[in-house]
Formats: structure tokens, sequence, C-alpha cells
């Protein structure tokens, strides 16, 4: 698989393994016919193998990344999310007997920063590139990523320096050219699944603006995330969400 990730000259190399799970419901989760002109419910459980080449000269950096899992009942999106329904006492999602039927994915995908202005250890501006293609998404996104707080040079090699504590918020403005979403249309070869989106009926240009704020220190990471997104699909509202993330340097 490392043959496959790219590198920049004279880089600073760093890898890893990402366990991912994603998960996907109609607005109205807690009915259990098919919200027809909605999303499908989909649940995707991935793991993710990861390259990030890093160039201090340039400053620039390129990760690449291939995952591979199961979409479907195997996901156990159902399970999770009903058990998180049980305990916030939230209302019961019924609608999962209709998710999209179970199949192998397979993803590759390139990601491409460079920083294009920066104030102190206060302010940092990038552009972001990044395309995907398999049969989980297929995809290209342009957009711009903004940074302020208490934040590290993300391209400073020696670490005698940087902040043991780092709190900064970010907004992150992306338009993605959709090719291919198996979260909306399933499986490319063989899907029996009750209920998907028409290739039709997919938007091919769609909106996306991420924010959130992280509190990092050499060892732990904690991330609040939230997210705005245009019309998926031309039946569709727009829609949002949130999330966490928590990481460990070992």
């Amino acid at each position: 698989i490392n043959k496959l990730f790219l590198h920049l000259k004279n880089d600073k190399r760093s890898a890893g393994i990402i366990f991912e799970h994603i998960a996907f419901t109609p607005n109205k989760y807690e009915r259990f016919e098919i919200q027809e002109n909605d999303r499908p419910f989909a649940a995707v459980a991935m793991i993710k193998s990861f390259d990030i080449s890093m160039s201090a000269a340039s400053k620039q950096r390129i990760t690449s990344h291939f995952s591979f899992g199961i979409m479907g009942p195997a996901a156990k999106g159902k399970e999770i999310q009903a058990g998180i329904h049980r305990l916030t006492g939230s209302r019961v999602p019924n609608g999962w007997r209709n998710q999209i039927k179970n199949h192998f994915v397979l993803n590759y995908g390139i990601e491409y920063e460079k920083e294009l202005v920066r104030v102190k250890d206060n302010f940092g501006l990038y552009t972001n590139v990044s395309a995907k293609i398999g049969n989980l998404y297929t995809n290209a996104t342009l957009g711009f990523t903004s940074t302020f707080g208490l934040i590290n040079n993300p391209y400073r090699t020696s670490t005698s320096s940087s902040k043991k504590v780092m709190l900064y918020g970010y907004i992150q403005p992306l338009v993605t050219i959709v090719g291919y979403d198996g979260t909306l249309q399933g499986g490319i070869v063989g899907s029996e699944s009750v209920y998907t989106i028409s290739s039709k009926d997919v938007n091919r240009v769609v909106g996306q603006i991420n924010y959130g704020i992280v509190l990092q220190t050499k060892s732990i990471y904690l991330e609040y995330s939230r997210a705005n997104i245009t019309k998926e699909i031309k039946t569709l509202n727009p829609a949002g969400w949130g999330g966490i993330k928590i990481g460990f340097r070992i």
C-alpha cells in the first residue's frame, strides 16, 4: 500500500492507521417507512492507512490515504445510533431496516496543502486541494483553511520551540465536484438496496463550510467540529452536523 502514496522532495514523513465510522440518516429517522426525496440510511466502517509528506522549505504537505472496509448493516450504524439515543433519551431511529445493503469499500485519496499567509503563531491561511477515487467517494475538492489562536508552525521540523499546549479555532470553506457518492447511490455493482438516490438526482457541485475548536498537547488531541453543507441531492435541504475527535500520540 505504501507504494501508492506520494511524497515531496526532501520531506519529513509520518504515517498511521485510523479506524473511521460514519453514518447518515434522513431527517425523520424515527419513521419505519422509506423517506422519499431524502438521504438513505447508510453506515460505513473503515480502516484507513495514511502517509503524510511535509516540506518545511516550501511549506507544503501531501497526505495520501487508502481505506478499506464495509458499508451496510455489518458496519453497525443502527446499533450505535440506537444505543446513543437510548442513553440521551432521543427519538428511536426505526428506519435502519431500509439502509444501504452490505458491500465492501475501497477508496484512495490525496490531499494537498500549502501555506499562503502566516502571522507569527496566531494566524495562518492555507489552500486545500484534494481528490478521492473509489466506490465510496469519487470527487475533487478545492478550498481554504484559516486557523487562529495559540498555534504552532505546522511546517516546523523541530519540536524544541513548539508550544506545549495549543488552543485554536479554524474555518474551512470548500467546494466539491461530485463524481460518485456511495452513501447516496449505494454500491457501484450489484447493489440490492431498497432505496438509493439515482445519479440524475445527485448535485454535482456541493459547497461546505467546516469550523471548530482544537485543544492539543504533545500527547493528546481534542477537537469539536461543526459543518454545514449545501444540497447534496436536488430534493434535499441544506444540512448541518457536528462531531468530536480524540487522538493520542504514543
